[in-house]
């Protein structure tokens, strides 16, 4: 009985933890990390610069550009060698296209990196989402097994399979647990990455 009473304690812990983090969170009573829920980034969050055209928005029109912002989105790509590809591809333009082009290529990554941010998020809604229904289940599966040991012609054999069931199951759930905590820093690693190349942009700029 002690086994299943231990699972169940853990899970309770658990359980309370998350409450802890929602309550961090503020805005979103389900949201299960402890960083602050920020469904979408706004321009103003990471550009500072001039103000950003309606025809940026177009930026994918452009071929060069579009393969360029992919490039620099994918984050195995070091940030240290984004920013010098930016300066590169700054180098290489015409000054009467320097600026336009630079526009474009933020204008690019934000509505990228700001989708794939939002993506994240909403993965981990759901991720959290089957996270309370697992420790409900085990919670569950654990009262199942002490109410087994209770029972004196509980069959031997079928405790033992309940038991190793609950046992996995578990440690299936602490996995995911710990696979949560990771997945949560991934919103704010996006964001710090947008802001590292908006600034670099920022700087291959004409100085006005």
């Amino acid at each position: 009985m002690r086994g299943s009473r231990v699972i169940a304690t853990s899970i309770l812990l658990y359980a309370a933890s998350l409450a802890a983090s929602f309550g961090a969170a503020q805005n979103d009573p389900t949201w299960p990390c402890v960083q602050r829920k920020v469904p979408e980034l706004s321009v103003g969050q990471v550009w500072s610069g001039p103000d950003i055209p309606e025809t940026a928005k177009s930026w994918d029109d452009d071929t060069a550009i579009h393969a360029l912002v992919d490039e620099l989105a994918a984050r195995r790509n070091p940030l240290d060698v984004a920013q010098k590809r930016i300066v590169e591809f700054a180098g290489s333009l015409p000054k009467d296209e320097l600026n336009d082009k630079m526009l474009l290529l933020f204008q690019g990554l934000f509505d990228t990196l700001n989708r794939e941010r939002e993506q994240v998020i909403s993965g981990i809604s759901r991720y959290a989402g089957k996270q309370r229904q697992m420790a409900d289940d085990l919670r569950k599966e654990a009262s199942r097994v002490d109410a087994m040991r209770a029972k004196a012609d509980t069959d031997p054999d079928d405790l033992d399979r309940a038991n190793e069931r609950l046992t996995w199951e578990t440690r299936v759930f602490e996995e995911r647990v710990q696979s949560l905590t990771y997945v949560c820093e991934v919103p704010t690693i996006i964001e710090q990455r947008l802001y590292g190349l908006s600034k670099t942009i920022e700087q291959s700029m004409p100085k006005k």
